[in-house]
């Protein structure tokens, strides 16, 4: 059997819709994260690998767990990150979470509904940001809007690639609820573009996503450290834009993601609308403060 690092797809950190651990980060902070980031992707890879069963999958996946745990030294992702979580004092469990997310993608193919695709995110996409809080030591009261940015990007991601998920994998993010009400089959989503129906039913998902975002946007204000709120800041601002252009196009048939260019400028766009917003939000505190 091959190693799970062999199996990698060669994606890495650069290749996401978000920034990983940028330089807006505190170096300090950087090194747990991408330790982290390169145990989950290997993980991801492994559930998304088209060639290996399930059974090869579920072993592989099982493999970095142990290694994670301890149990043994043979997958170096696993001693990487397991060091790293040993000299912060940080639990494995945020990332036997996402090992529970891939065993998911391996296992089921379908959503029935809203609240199955979120409890899907529960373990898919939230404890990313939760251990990225963790990693700076914020207050576990930000997780509930950290959560919501996290499963907006994941649902964001599904609607992005939701042709090619199909196509390659067999795997339905788009809830089977939203499908049936629109008359829509699931194999509508092998098809070079969308049908009506369906865009209507992919437009109202990610307006549907819109609401995450905008409820989860007051975590920038939550975060004590100044330089992961920018960082946050960055990531919804992408967030927002990226959901904007799937509200307006057609992911079967127009590829709905941000160049360089144009990521580095809504990066800066969200640098510029975090400092302000924190700025303003210190001195609204501070003349309530005055006030009573």
């Amino acid at each position: 059997m091959s190693a799970p690092a062999d199996l990698r797809s060669g994606k890495g950190h650069k290749d996401e819709n978000f920034p990983v651990a940028s330089r807006v980060i505190r170096p300090e902070h950087r090194a747990p994260i991408m330790a982290f980031y390169d145990f989950v992707r290997i993980a991801d890879d492994i559930a998304d690998h088209t060639t290996l069963s399930q059974t090869e999958k579920l072993a592989h996946l099982d493999r970095l767990e142990a290694t994670l745990l301890g149990q043994d030294d043979n997958e170096r992702a696993g001693v990487v990150l397991r060091e790293a979580l040993a000299k912060r004092g940080l639990s494995p469990q945020h990332a036997q979470d996402l090992l529970t997310a891939f065993r998911m993608d391996v296992t089921k193919s379908r959503y029935a509904n809203w609240d199955e695709l979120i409890h899907y995110c529960r373990y898919s996409a939230m404890p990313v940001g939760r251990f990225v809080l963790d990693v700076h030591g914020e207050s576990r009261d930000t997780w509930p809007a950290s959560d919501l940015v996290c499963a907006a990007l994941q649902i964001n991601n599904h609607l992005q690639d939701c042709g090619k998920d199909f196509r390659e994998l067999d795997r339905v993010y788009v809830t089977q609820e939203t499908l049936n009400a629109a008359g829509v089959p699931t194999e509508a989503l092998g098809a070079a573009e969308s049908s009506p129906a369906l865009l209507a039913v992919l437009h109202g998902l990610a307006k549907r996503t819109e609401t995450l975002i905008r409820d989860g946007a007051p975590l920038v204000r939550q975060i004590r450290d100044g330089r992961l709120a920018l960082e946050i800041s960055v990531i919804v601002t992408l967030a927002e834009r990226i959901n904007a252009m799937l509200q307006a196009r057609d992911p079967l048939k127009d590829r709905v993601h941000l160049g360089k260019g144009a990521m580095a400028g809504i990066a800066l766009t969200g640098l510029i609308k975090g400092a302000f917003g924190r700025l303003f939000s210190r001195r609204s505190s501070a003349a309530q403060t005055v006030q009573r």
